[in-house]
């Protein structure tokens, strides 16, 4: 060694100048000698199509594509092979809110509003048994209500609709409850939500979409919609859906919300509708995911 020239020494840090750090799965991957195709997945599970998301902003980020130029959302062959899907696995799909006349289903979606079907129907057997006709209701002040329907929420709002409503049934529909929706919409608290399950729940009538937040949500997660506001969806909706499966639709898409495509977590791997969505909120996938398709 030449004289005054003085050895390097290991850096304290143990890491070499000049060294690159790698992390413990490219190390993994490097000593497997596992390769990568242009989507990130190893070639040897490539053949499998599928891909776990775990987030919307991890794995899912990096398959983040706009769709094609000559892909469709609304193509009737897209939008049928989703219903024939719904009809697979919800076959029998009626209202979950339990009732017996028109005006027991017209007070427990009034009801609903803000609170579960669940909650809903502990309540309202008990309400009918002890009011049982609309003439029971509109005979009520909305106070005196209100005892018997807080535990589905904003009471009171609530409690004047629902006696309102009666009153004006029993003043100007004779105690039925009318079966034309610009007559239901002068109903207290009554919105094409509520008209809609009345009129295609009770009296068969499918001249709207019900949509609720499971209908509102999914529908934007399949491309059905890019809207937000309620009213919009449903005419979006009504332009796509055959009109003989509107009331079965919104069942169908209910139950599918509950029971698969949660808010969160959905469980996309167990569903058969999922190789057609292409929602950036899955959870996991085999197709690649469109950037603003989500609930």
């Amino acid at each position: 060694m030449a004289r005054g020239v003085t050895p390097r020494q290991p850096a304290k840090s143990g890491r070499q100048e000049g060294t690159r750090r790698i992390g413990r799965g490219q190390a993994a991957a490097a000593k497997s000698g596992a390769r990568k195709n242009s989507r990130g997945i190893p070639r040897k599970n490539a053949a499998k199509g599928a891909v776990k998301v775990k987030t919307a902003t991890s794995k899912a980020a990096n398959l983040k594509r706009a769709p094609s130029r000559h892909y469709n959302p609304i193509a009737p062959e897209r939008v049928n092979a989703i219903l024939k899907h719904l009809d697979a696995l919800y076959p029998n799909a009626v209202c979950a809110l339990l009732h017996r006349t028109a005006w027991e289903l017209l007070v427990a979606t009034i009801l609903s509003a803000q609170s579960t079907d669940a909650n809903v129907n502990r309540v309202t057997p008990i309400l009918f048994e002890k009011y049982p006709t609309v003439q029971d209701f509109a005979a009520l002040s909305p106070e005196q209500l209100e005892p018997d329907v807080r535990s589905t929420g904003f009471f009171r709002n609530k409690s004047k609709s629902v006696v309102g409503a009666a009153r004006k049934i029993v003043a100007e529909f004779g105690g039925e409850v009318p079966q034309e929706m610009d007559q239901l919409l002068t109903l207290p608290g009554v919105a094409r939500k509520t008209a809609n399950v009345v009129l295609g729940s009770w009296f068969g009538k499918g001249v709207g979409v019900v949509v609720d937040t499971h209908v509102q949500r999914i529908s934007r997660r399949w491309e059905f919609t890019e809207n937000t506001d309620p009213v919009k969806i449903e005419q979006d909706l009504m332009k796509i859906i055959p009109q003989d499966r509107w009331t079965l639709y919104s069942h169908q898409v209910i139950h599918h919300g509950r029971n698969l495509c949660f808010a969160r977590k959905p469980k996309c791997a167990d569903c058969p509708i999922e190789p057609l969505c292409y929602a950036e909120d899955k959870t996991w996938t085999t197709v690649e995911v469109h950037k603003g398709a989500k609930g």
